[in-house]
């Protein structure tokens, strides 16, 4: 068997291009890919592809293929608005009981005045398209395989399925979703000539139109209404055959291959959307002109422009740790995490996991495209977990945490769209429900911008999700120093600061500015999900005030501009509430020192300001800094997938490698089979494909994973630069390349033994770096474009 798998990897390896491949880079592409040796079953063993745009899941079949199909603009619902207009005249009561702890009578109040029916829409799946194996093909059933492998290769971006039948045929498929022309790809071939047989077929849960243009499958449908909004989203999907033999036959709802030796399938969706508030797009010439562009170019051309796209922002990073057992690459990845959640070593292992989540941002959030919603790209129902939306109380922002410090700066301009768009809408919600200036947001969001309350106040009484996301701006300033794009989202800047000078209310007891109604995110203090969230001024909400104003005045300053609005906002900056430690020695919670010491809620929100903030550090606030570890230390390690995610980082900021990969080890244990759809808090946080498990499926922690391990290995936020902050003494050896730092910098870091060998730094803006080299804090005058290597 040893022998089939080497052969499969041969094949593999030979297809990526048909340019010579090194031995480096074979190297490289075995320890960079997601591998097994049985076709998937459930959702959450099949592979994702994606170009920001449109996605697949392929289960790698034999003689029955499926490759599930998404489109980002592809939402239920349509156009809609969630303000309740009976909201503003009872804030000044829901505020007065509030202030006089009566918060589930506050709670009530508000689920009767300040919800609306609405909310917010479902990312919605296509369907999929079907190869089914014809029985003149002499495509063997699966227990008549000799041989049998599916991979993701994250070095191409392309997932392989190559089998060996009874009589000694391979058979391979390789499937891509080309970043150049927004089409997903696959190319079958046979060993032996003319031995290719099947028929491809179009399924949905959506009610669907089947048809064939010429030589093309095509299906046509409409999102579904949802909580009375009706759906407007339409899509279409086409798909196309390019044969260099044999022949093809087509009707309406079925196109058939036979005697072919090479099928190219290409597949091209595309919608109806323009923005939030115009759908009037053609999605009929969008796909045209979609499958034109792709089937313009041979297999070979597309697949080489497709990995140059690609390995253009893949290739910026890497990141290589040694130790381990030798080969463990071959084995099948859901083995190896097995292996691993049993106490074995293996660096690598998270090597690919933080290389996977780089895969999954490069292929889920590009440029022109959505941003990447709880499942990322990729959703296989009409109504996903949580509808699939943007959870803007922290799911939506670990989403796109390793963009900057990943060096993927490009994948978050979805996410600066989504925040441009938000600050529109938003506006009409500030006025509605507070009678407030600027722009609001709270928990929750989807593909229609909606601002408003939803899911109820306990969990939905939260008016910070669009001010937390505006500090993505400022971070994204921090890492590139470009003033063009400060100046363009200013205002947007300035209008989330508006609403909150409109919003904080002085507190009766304290005095400070508070935020008031609010939540500490999804919590209530020791009450559980069954009692009342409702509070005045809770950490969190203090914390990304603060950053707001703070972020703000900076811009300002920077712009040369708003002088006098700067000036009030340090003024209110010196009213709001203090960071608490409370009687445990913990960071408090809320204003009053509620916190329960056997409380392992998912959500750490009041450590906001350890990270991703950077309010607390060990040198600026080491008290505050000590009180932090003490509440992580309190929640516990087990969590969710996503607040594990948290939690790796927040113990890389807390300079605690070892703990850290503690992290990495309660994060890479597999959901038990049968997982895949359950909300259940089952065991195991991570799915066969290496999906985050919740469970159910989120993708916040696969990013939340790759954003911790390069915190772990690179830190700025305290203005100078940290080298290996919090490596851990399982990562004795190793190197990663092309990380960034706030500054303008990007960082390149070798060590050996436990101890840094060596280092360089790349100035791309100039001006001073300073870098902590050990205990030696060093200053260096960089130019634009050079280079600066680093000894210890």
């Amino acid at each position: 068997m040893k022998q089939k798998a080497s052969f499969i990897l041969s094949v593999m390896l030979l297809s990526v291009s048909s340019a010579a491949v090194t031995a480096q880079e074979v190297n490289e592409a075995s320890h960079l890919t997601l591998r097994y040796r049985k076709p998937a079953v459930q959702w959450v063993e099949a592979l994702p592809v994606g170009n920001g745009h449109m996605g697949a899941m392929v289960y790698g079949g034999t003689t029955h293929e499926e490759i599930q199909l998404n489109e980002g603009s592809f939402w239920g619902g349509g156009p809609h608005r969630n303000d309740s207009p009976t909201a503003l005249e009872n804030l000044p009561r829901v505020r007065e009981l509030i202030f006089n702890d009566r918060t589930m009578e506050a709670q009530r109040l508000m689920e009767r005045t300040f919800m609306t029916p609405r909310n917010g829409m479902p990312y919605q799946t296509l369907g999929s398209l079907h190869i089914d194996a014809l029985p003149q093909g002499g495509n063997a059933l699966a227990d008549s395989l000799t041989a049998y492998e599916r991979t993701l290769t994250l070095t191409d971006a392309t997932t392989r399925t190559v089998w060996t039948d009874a009589r000694g045929i391979t058979f391979t498929r390789e499937v891509i979703a080309s970043l150049p022309t927004r089409a997903v790809v696959v190319r079958i071939t046979a060993s032996q000539p003319k031995a290719l047989n099947f028929r491809l077929r179009y399924t949905s849960p959506l009610d669907i139109t089947r048809t064939h243009l010429g030589k093309e499958l095509v299906m046509s449908g409409r999102g579904r209404d949802h909580e009375g909004v009706k759906g407007v989203v339409e899509m279409q999907t086409r798909t196309a055959v390019r044969l260099t033999d044999g022949r093809q036959q087509i009707t309406d709802s079925t196109l058939t291959v036979q005697d072919a030796t090479e099928a190219i399938i290409y597949i091209a969706a595309a919608t109806n959307f323009v923005n939030y508030a115009d759908v009037s797009a053609n999605p009929a010439k969008r796909a045209e002109a979609i499958m034109k562009a792709a089937m313009r170019q041979k297999w070979q051309q597309l697949t080489a422009d497709h990995v140059a796209a690609y390995r253009h922002f893949f290739d910026r990073v890497s990141l290589r740790l040694e130790g381990g057992p030798a080969r463990v690459d071959t084995m099948e990845t859901d083995q190896r995490v097995r292996r691993f959640s049993r106490g074995e070593t293996d660096p690598g292992l998270a090597a690919l996991m933080f290389n996977y989540g780089r895969y999954l941002l490069i292929s889920s959030s590009q440029p022109g495209g959505q941003a990447a919603g709880l499942q990322g790209l990729w959703n296989r129902d009409l109504l996903a977990p949580w509808d699939g939306k943007y959870t803007i109380n922290i799911n939506a922002e670990m989403n796109y945490w390793p963009a900057e410090v990943c060096n993927l700066s490009e994948m978050a301009d979805p996410l600066f769209g989504l925040v441009r768009d938000l600050s529109q809408t938003g506006r009409e919600t500030a006025r509605v429900m507070y009678g407030a200036r600027g722009w609001v947001a709270h928990h929750n969001t989807d593909i229609w911008r909606s601002t408003g309350i939803v899911d109820g106040p306990f969990w939905g009484a939260w008016p910070m999700g669009g001010a937390w996301l505006t500090t993505h701006l400022w971070e994204h300033y921090l890492f590139t120093l470009d003033r063009d794009f400060l100046d363009r989202h200013y205002e947007v800047m300035r209008g989330a600061a508006e609403f909150f000078m409109s919003y904080l209310v002085p507190h009766p007891k304290y005095g400070w500015l508070v935020t008031c109604p609010s939540v500490s995110p999804e919590h209530g203090p020791g009450q559980g999900e069954g009692g009342a969230s409702l509070c005045a001024g809770p950490t969190m909400d203090i914390q990304i005030v603060h950053d707001l104003f703070t972020q703000t005045i900076a811009a300002a300053g920077v712009l040369g501009r708003d002088a006098a609005f700067a000036d009030s906002l340090r003024v209110a900056l010196g009213k709001l509430p203090p960071m608490q430690i409370g009687r445990y020695g913990q960071l408090q919670e809320w204003l009053e020192d509620l916190d329960a010491i056997d409380d392992h809620h998912r959500h750490v929100s009041h450590v906001y300001g350890l990270y991703p903030s950077g309010q607390i550090t060990a040198s600026a606030t080491p008290d505050l800094f000590r009180a932090c570890r003490a509440t992580l230390q309190f929640r516990g390690d087990d969590a969710t997938g996503w607040s594990i995610g948290w939690k790796l980082n927040l113990w890389a900021r807390l300079l605690d490698g070892d703990h850290a990969y503690t992290m990495i080890r309660t994060l890479l244990s597999l959901v038990d089979s049968g997982g895949g759809r359950g909300r259940q808090f089952s065991a195991g946080r991570v799915y066969p494909n290496l999906f985050d498990a919740h469970p159910p499926f989120q993708i916040d922690g696969n990013f939340g994973f790759t954003a911790g391990v390069a915190e772990m290995l690179v830190q700025s936020h305290e203005g100078f630069i940290r080298l290996l902050p919090a490596l851990p003494v399982f990562w004795p050896e190793g190197e990663v390349r092309g990380l960034r730092a706030r500054g303008g910098f990007e960082v390149s870091i070798r060590w050996a033994k436990g101890k840094l060998t060596g280092a360089t730094v790349k100035s791309l803006r100039g001006g001073d770096c300073r870098i902590l080299v050990g205990d030696e804090m060093r200053t260096i005058h960089t130019t634009a474009g050079n280079e600066y290597e680093i000894t210890p």
